[in-house]
């Protein structure tokens, strides 16, 4: 691999207006933000990478704050054997820092960002797809998620139309409404189309537990966060035995070990790592390898803009297995921009492109009415 000198770095913050709000167990959307990492070598070569904003409201801004003054020095101070060695050196050079400002994670997703760019900037130096430079195949399942309480088959049928075969309802909004909407579903897409939940940490152990029993008959395929994700092991391991339904988690977790330990513990069927919020490829990908080593779907999540969609598409595609991609089903501009190519799957599977890198190039032009200073 060619080594990584760099002449740029620079994060470029995006809103994007919508007319439905997105919501979820713990707060509300009421527009799409993005920070997309911009960086570019001595040879003029450019990586683009994407960094988890969603929440708090003025998550965006401050995270590209936090990339331009932590991140891009240390990436334009040397030349970097590969994405992995700069992905080590930079959260060694930010542990106490980390530490000391109460922002482990921000720090982490500007990091992931950086590494994202790098992996896309490697693979375009080789002139290669990314998911070929590491040894992947370009085919990838696909699901609809981010399916809102509010009439949700209304958006169910469109993504259905559109050629998605799997599906993910948000629940968390009462027991009622919860299992009214399962049933509206199932009886849109019938009882074999994969189904499965995200509760977004809204329920306590005892919250979930009654509703286990009620969950059973829509022969669900996971049910995602139903605790909050800093749920000792211990009472994950105690909601797994109680279920018949996979649980899944991973977006809320940091760092390689705290993942060992989950796969480990037995409590999760499904493992999803959220590439832009923690880990980027250098990250992700041992997560991902020792997820399927051990018998577990591998489902990379994502919601947010179209960099960091076709970077979790990529990373599906490198790790294999079983499983699928998190494809938000909300509009979101910022998304269907730069992601267009991927955004209609065929019976439910994408297939990536053979163009170096992560295959996109995110036109500026487009994305301008959007662009915010900060």
């Amino acid at each position: 691999m060619q080594p990584l000198k760099l002449a740029r770095a620079d994060a470029l913050v995006f809103r994007a207006p919508i007319a439905e709000p997105v919501q979820t167990s713990f707060g509300i959307m009421y527009d799409r933000p993005a920070v997309l990492v911009r960086i570019e070598s001595v040879e003029g070569v450019v990586g683009w990478g994407e960094i988890w904003c969603n929440f708090p409201s003025v998550g965006a801004e401050h995270r590209a704050r936090i990339f331009q003054s932590c991140v891009a020095p240390i990436l334009l101070g040397q030349t970097w054997d590969n994405p992995a060695k700069a992905f080590e050196a930079l959260h060694q050079r930010l542990r106490v820092l980390a530490i000391q400002s109460g922002e482990p994670g921000t720090l982490a997703q500007a990091i992931a960002g950086a590494d994202i760019a790098l992996w896309d900037m490697a693979a375009r130096l080789a002139e290669k797809p990314l998911w070929q430079l590491c040894g992947g195949s370009r085919n990838i399942d696909v699901y609809a998620s981010g399916i809102s309480p509010t009439h949700p088959q209304e958006l169910a049928k469109i993504k259905q139309a559109e050629g998605y075969r799997a599906f993910k309802l948000k629940v968390g909004f009462g027991r009622d409404r919860d299992i009214a909407n399962l049933n509206q579903l199932r009886d849109l897409i019938g009882q074999d189309t994969p189904l499965m939940i995200d509760a977004n940490q809204a329920w306590s152990m005892d919250d979930a537990l009654d509703m286990l029993p009620l969950l059973q008959p829509f022969g669900l395929a996971w049910l995602e966060e139903p605790l909050t994700a800093d749920s000792s092991l211990d009472e994950w391991k105690q909601l797994a035995q109680a279920s018949t339904i996979p649980l899944a988690a991973g977006e809320n977790i940091r760092g390689i070990r705290n993942f060992e330990l989950a796969i480990e513990s037995g409590a999760f069927g499904v493992i999803q790592p959220d590439l832009g919020k923690w880990g980027g490829f250098s990250g992700c990908v041992p997560v991902g390898r020792a997820a399927v080593t051990h018998q577990r779907l591998f489902c990379p999540h994502w919601l947010g803009a179209g960099v960091g969609l076709v970077a979790s598409m990529h990373l599906k595609a490198i790790v294999g297995g079983p499983g699928y991609v998190e494809v938000d089903s909300n509009p979101n501009p910022l998304r269907d921009l730069i992601a267009e190519p991927y955004l209609k799957p065929e019976e439910g599977r994408i297939s990536l492109s053979e163009v170096p890198g992560l295959g996109i190039t995110p036109d500026l032009g487009s994305l301008k009415p959007f662009q915010v200073q900060y």
